[in-house]
């Protein structure tokens, strides 16, 4: 049987999404759901694109319910309303408040008797699981995690929802000498903002108070405070010209120690080259709706995070092909 996947909102991430269950020939794409006019949004594969009012009335023609909103302001709302009616898979990518939304969640779900995994992606999502996975291994030793350089797509969300800003793009920058420290093994104690920068490219609207803008964006809490943060004006044109891509990467390390004085080192590194942060986020949800399918089968309900997840429920490979391929 086919899984049948929905896919509540219709950006870069909801694109990403309907090409990857291209991808998986167990999962089928019953269409998008979109707060726009859905006569107005044309998908990738021509799937069927409604109205997110409908969503209701289609739940049982949807076995997981995709969500490609924003962390923000969308997904916090959006999330517990959607997984009291589907089991559902989303991207919440603000790590402070991460307990919080599962609590939120978790209500939900668990009286609905649905499934949801939240906080799926790449960061948190598989570099959740490479430091998890590096700290139970080297129980002895320092994490560290460098992000960038890349777009994020969270953050970008982030300062489009200021007043006065009409799009923008910001690039997490890892600071090169703190990492090289970090892959020599010195274990450095390194604050947040000894590790990355941020640099913001910013189309402001006419007569819009860039100054606010700016003052804004280098305040905002989870974000940008803990940051050195440079912010740009530009065109739209020169947004779009030289800023339209979705690159990111990074790196997950584990620097420990061994033996009966801590005398052998060890690093673990866990890397990530993406030439479309998107695509690559949707790739991870699309694998986490199969598992959240299954556990749901079995009646595991409730709110999981990738740490709740057995690896091989994200697989579409039976366990006997797992076992002789790639164990």
């Amino acid at each position: 049987m086919s899984i049948r996947i929905g896919i509540y909102g219709y950006g870069n991430l909801g694109r990403g999404v309907e090409r990857a269950i291209r991808q998986n020939p167990d999962m089928t794409a019953v269409g998008v759901f979109t707060r726009r006019d859905p006569q107005s949004v044309k998908t990738c594969t021509g799937i069927p694109v409604f109205s997110a009012d409908d969503a209701e009335k289609m739940t049982n023609e949807i076995d997981v319910m995709i969500l490609c909103g924003g962390s923000a302001t969308d997904l916090p709302k959006q999330t517990p309303a959607l997984a009291a009616r589907f089991n559902v898979v989303d991207s919440f990518d603000t790590h402070a408040k991460i307990p919080e939304h599962v609590q939120n969640v978790q209500a939900a779900a668990e009286k609905a008797g649905k499934t949801a995994l939240v906080s799926g992606g790449w960061d948190p999502g598989m570099f959740s699981l490479a430091r998890l996975y590096g700290t139970a291994v080297l129980t002895e030793g320092k994490e560290y995690t460098f992000w960038g350089k890349g777009v994020s797509q969270g953050h970008s969300d982030a300062i489009r929802r200021i007043e006065g800003v009409v799009d923008a793009k910001q690039y997490t920058i890892p600071i090169q000498s703190a990492l090289q420290k970090v892959r020599n093994g010195e274990n450095p104690d390194l604050k947040t903002d000894e590790k990355h920068e941020r640099e913001c490219y910013v189309v402001a609207a006419e007569g819009a108070d860039k100054a606010r803008i700016e003052r804004e964006i280098k305040t905002m809490p989870n974000y940008f405070a803990d940051y050195k943060t440079t912010v740009h004006f530009i065109t739209l044109e020169e947004l779009r010209e030289k800023h339209s891509g979705l690159p990111h990467g990074g790196e997950v390390i584990r620097s420990g120690v061994t033996g009966e004085n801590g005398e052998h080192k060890h690093v673990i590194e866990y890397s990530l080259k993406l030439d479309s942060n998107a695509e690559f986020t949707a790739s991870v949800l699309v694998a986490c709706a199969r598992a959240v399918y299954r556990m749901n089968q079995e009646g595991n309900v409730g709110c999981k995070t990738l740490f709740d997840i057995p690896p091989a429920y994200l697989s579409a490979k039976s366990r006997d092909e797992l076992l002789a391929t790639l164990l």
